[in-house]
């Protein structure tokens, strides 16, 4: 299992987050959704977590 990348955060990893300016990094749900608003950044689902995703989303 691999845990969110964000300081203090223990939730499991959903997505990897692309962030243009600095290194790929694995977040949960809630970081991704926030996050993934900055222009340029982009949240793609990790295969591992199709258990914590809605249907269709991964």
């Amino acid at each position: 299992m691999v845990t969110c990348s964000e300081d203090d955060c223990g939730e499991r990893a959903a997505f990897e987050l692309h962030v243009p300016w600095a290194d790929n990094r694995p977040v949960c749900a809630g970081h991704a959704r926030v996050l993934a608003r900055r222009d340029g950044v982009v949240a793609d689902p990790l295969d591992s977590a199709d258990d914590e995703l809605p249907e269709g989303a991964g």
